[in-house]
């Protein structure tokens, strides 16, 4: 049986993943929760790993996979957003990954969790993607991760993170982002007046500020893909 905050903790996380993909920043649990510390939030994350509700993805910064969901949680279309592998690269031995229901989503080519790299520009191939991380109504594609800076959000170089095409999003949505035509980049979007700010997840990195005339959002982070 869980407590209140583990309960809390866990419909958090689980909202956050069926929204964006990834998990929350320990940051961003200890705000949720109205928390003083991150500790709290790392002695929570160990009872519910204790539990067998979540998993520590090992050697990966805060990345965090559930597992189970309490019966006052779950819900029968519930699948964690992390998808391990894909019907194109696998480890040998390891399970394909069920295509039911599943889409092709293009692969756009690579986008920066780092310093902005050149634009997307072309298609490169295509990854099965489960229809249940589709929900959402428009247009997806997806773009190979390359860099850190989105580490702390569970979001690592040589990951595919399949986006929702859209040209605005809310703040603390992690987004595709052009910077004066030319660069694209990945990260978390804050809007400060007639500025905009795009927010590593690794405390490596600066956050960017620019005029809100020089980013065009180019889509927001709906899910991820990860082969081991």
């Amino acid at each position: 049986m869980l407590t209140r905050k583990q309960l809390d903790l866990l419909e958090f996380i689980n909202k956050r993943m069926q929204r964006d993909g990834v998990p929350p920043s320990f940051d961003e649990m200890k705000d949720a929760l109205d928390l003083r510390s991150k500790s709290g939030i790392h002695r929570l994350i160990t009872a519910l790993e204790e539990r067998g509700f979540i998993r520590r993805l090992a050697h990966r910064a805060r990345a965090i996979e559930i597992i189970k969901l309490p019966e006052s949680l779950e819900k029968p279309a519930f699948k964690p957003q992390l998808i391990q592998g894909s019907a194109t690269r696998r480890p040998q031995g390891a399970k394909q990954v069920e295509r039911v229901n599943a889409l092709d989503v293009p692969i756009m080519g690579q986008i920066a969790a780092g310093t902005p790299i050149e634009a997307i520009s072309h298609r490169t191939s295509a990854v099965a993607v489960p229809g249940s991380m589709l929900r959402s109504k428009g247009l997806h594609y997806a773009l190979e991760v390359k860099g850190d800076s989105m580490i702390d959000a569970g979001i690592n170089n040589g990951d595919v993170v399949v986006i929702r095409e859209q040209p605005d999003a809310e703040n603390g949505d992690i987004v595709v982002a052009l910077v004066d035509d030319q660069e694209a980049t990945l990260k978390r979007l804050r809007k400060r007046g007639n500025a905009i700010a795009l927010e590593a997840a690794n405390s490596a990195y600066e956050t960017r500020v620019y005029r809100d005339d020089q980013v065009k959002i180019q889509g927001r982070l709906v899910g991820l893909i990860r082969t081991y």
